[in-house]
């Protein structure tokens, strides 16, 4: 399963923040099977976030998982950008992002994560926390080689 992590922050594509939503990211999806080809940062900027997330549907990447930007700061710009992209939504993802968040902090109501898919790319916004990362991407770890399979059309209902 060839994926992409994206992280969307503008500190840390400044270079005053590390990256440590991206680092859990990325180890979470390596150990459900999902081989990273693409981690980079991009700054809270609709335009470069868009131009990313079709970047990576472009060269192939079954899977996308973002970190960062599903907020309510003006700035916090991560689902327009998925929505920009996706032709369909799968909104199974981001409503089991957040009840899975609400059974940890009340905050989870704040978060605006979108799921959908562009192409045969499932993109999937979660929140720019590690430890956030660390309890909900369990949620929907076990559904990603389905997913993959039912979207790549080899996988009978």
């Amino acid at each position: 399963m060839r994926t992409a992590v994206l992280t969307v922050s503008s500190s840390v594509a400044r270079g005053t923040r590390e990256d440590a939503s991206g680092e859990a990211l990325a180890a979470l999806a390596a150990e459900a099977g999902c081989e990273l080809a693409h981690r980079d940062v991009v700054a809270d900027d609709r335009a470069a976030i868009e131009a990313a997330l079709r970047g990576y549907a472009r060269d192939g990447c079954a899977l996308v998982f973002t970190t960062g930007g599903t907020g309510l700061t003006p700035d916090d710009v991560t689902p327009e950008a998925t929505r920009a992209v996706i032709d369909r939504d799968a909104p199974g993802f981001a409503e089991a992002l957040r009840a899975e968040s609400l059974r940890h902090t009340p905050m989870g109501v704040l978060s605006r994560g979108a799921a959908g898919i562009a192409g045969r790319t499932l993109i999937v916004n979660f929140p720019g926390n590690p430890k956030a990362i660390g309890e909900l991407f369990g949620v929907i770890a076990p559904t990603l080689g389905h997913a993959v399979q039912t979207l790549g059309g080899r996988s009978v209902h």
